[in-house]
């Protein structure tokens, strides 16, 4: 699995379309759920950071597997994450590296299993 701590300056004046595009995730909820099992996400976070300079950033936070396939345009919900993303934030991110995970043993073996196959282990 891969832990990747991520970052990216929202765009200027498009704070309120940050804003729009993390609401339309949160109400579209189970369609961005249906597509964790392709793209191997165990989880993922997002976070909002105001600079003292005024700039606003994004953190992104997940646990992937290896083999995640990203997203898919083809579904409405990821074509749309993708079309609010280019709109409110700067090209790229920033990676953070990280250091240490922990997490109780039966925990790591289900999101392994997610993370290498997609699905709850049975």
């Amino acid at each position: 699995m891969r832990l990747e701590l991520s970052r990216s300056r929202i765009k200027d004046g498009q704070d309120g379309n940050f804003g729009a595009w993390m609401e339309t995730l949160n109400n579209r909820y189970e369609e961005c759920e249906a597509s964790l099992s392709a793209q191997r996400a165990v989880l993922e976070a997002t976070f909002k950071h105001v600079e003292a300079d005024g700039s606003v950033w994004i953190y992104h936070l997940s646990l992937v597997g290896e083999n995640g396939s990203g997203l898919d345009t083809r579904q409405d919900i990821d074509a749309t994450h993708e079309a609010a993303s280019r709109q409110a934030k700067m090209p790229g991110w920033e990676e953070l590296e990280p250091k240490f995970l922990l997490m109780p043993d039966r925990l790591r073996a289900s999101m392994v299993h997610w993370a290498e196959h997609g699905q709850v282990p049975k």
